[in-house]
Parts: structure tokens; sequence; C-alpha cells
């Protein structure tokens, strides 16, 4: 299987269960790896063979701007959703980061990493 991805789509959503978390938003990052036969789309070098990546990202970030969730756990599992709706993706490989939790320590990132197919 062929591996389309998007890495590092960024966006303030109000994502979290902290009041906090609702009311100021935060930046969330998503990676998003589709699994796909990308093989038509090569030979014949048409786009409609393929998955527009360009729509994907746009669809992702909505998701991230759009309705709130308390998890990203929610958040990933919506984009995995509307990624598997593209007719092509067979598999996809969906990574949301919450560089800004509230967490006490000291930390890089939090993230949720889910796959989802459609079998």
């Amino acid at each position: 299987m062929d591996r389309v991805a998007l890495h590092g789509l960024k966006a303030r959503g109000h994502h979290g269960v902290l009041r906090r978390e609702r009311a100021e938003g935060q930046t969330f990052v998503v990676d998003v790896s589709l699994g796909l036969d990308t093989r038509a789309a090569a030979a014949d070098d048409d786009l409609a063979k393929t998955v527009d990546y360009s729509a994907v990202a746009k669809e992702a970030l909505a998701l991230v701007t759009g309705e709130p969730v308390d998890l990203i756990e929610t958040l990933a599992e919506r984009i995995a959703q509307a990624c598997l709706a593209y007719e092509e993706v067979q598999e996809v490989e969906v990574r949301v980061h919450k560089p800004d939790a509230p967490l006490t320590v000291p930390f890089d990132d939090v993230t949720v990493t889910i796959t989802r197919s459609r079998a």
C-alpha cells in the first residue's frame, strides 16, 4: 500500500476537558498518513485517480477549528473518519499533537495516534 502523508497541520482549537481550554483555545498539530494505491494516478498523471491531499488538509483543520470535544482521541477519530470517506483511502493513521496541554510537569508534546481502515 502506498502512503500520502501530511505532517504538521496547525490550527487553533478549543478542545479539552478544562474550562480554560475551551475558553482560550490552543494550538493543535495534526499528522495524517493515508494508505491507498497510487499506481493508476501515477500512470496517467491524473489527480482524479488519487486523493486530493489539499482537500484532506482543509477537512482535518476544519475539524480542529470546529465543534469542541473533550478528548483528542475523539478529534483523531473524527479526522480518521473524514479521511476514510474518500473512496481511494483504504487506511489512515492520524496523530493529534497537543503541545500546550495543561500538564504540571515539563514536557515537549502530548499525542494520540490512531489507525483505522475499511477492513
